[in-house]
């Protein structure tokens, strides 16, 4: 079985269609969090999302935008969780507001979440992948920090695919993952998007400028 990886897609409708338009023959979609943020197009994403009856977790900015709070967040996030308080339905905010904090999935081998798996809001960076975050399950999919990453133990699989919609690992291209639940093996993978619709679409919605500029340098 292979499966497509994604995780914060950050309200980037363009990347997002980049990466579907993408994605290689697989036979199951997941997401790791993060469906909105940031970026202009929050109500389009989810929609997506929903349309293709992804499962998925709930990100920071998902809980965010569904409390109506942006505890702690710098003004580029607090802007992104606003817009998209703005721009979502009632039910839009409901589907946000009941998305789990886990998912375990095909015959629980694969375990989804969002920061940390003790914890949703923390940065599991590359240099802690460690098989000591796995469970009984035979792969680990986190995402939160935007960084694509994967490691491969005698346990089992710890990754990240990397941010749909706002890499931060130096690549300004979307990124995202295919994994293999029978070989345990992951295909890393990024697409090339318009990042100059986005910044296009960031100063029409009145987002800060900053939130598109950074796409150009993958951070």
């Amino acid at each position: 079985m292979k499966v497509g990886v994604l995780s914060d897609i950050h309200s980037n409708r363009v990347a997002f269609e980049a990466v579907l338009d993408d994605m290689p023959d697989v036979d199951e979609l997941v997401c790791a969090g993060d469906v909105v943020g940031y970026n202009p197009w929050p109500a389009e994403c989810v929609e997506m999302v929903r349309e293709r009856e992804i499962p998925t977790v709930m990100g920071n900015h998902d809980r965010a935008v569904a409390s109506g709070t942006a505890f702690r967040f710098n003004a580029m996030a607090k802007a992104g969780v606003e817009h998209a308080r703005e721009r979502l339905t009632d039910d839009q905010l409901d589907w946000l507001d009941g998305l789990p904090n886990e998912r375990r999935l095909f015959d629980g081998r694969v375990k989804v979440v969002h920061g940390h798996p003790d914890d949703p809001d923390h940065y599991t960076m590359p240099s802690e992948f460690s098989p000591r975050l796995l469970g009984d399950e035979d792969v680990l999919v986190m995402g939160h920090t935007h960084v694509q990453h994967t490691e491969r133990y005698a346990e089992g699989v710890v990754m990240n695919p990397g941010s749909v919609g706002q890499p931060r690992d130096g690549d300004p291209q979307a990124a995202y993952a295919v994994l293999d639940v029978d070989d345990l093996t992951v295909e890393e993978r990024r697409v090339a998007y318009d990042i100059n619709a986005v910044q296009s679409e960031v100063e029409a919605v009145g987002l800060p400028t900053r939130i598109g500029a950074r796409l150009e340098d993958g951070k």
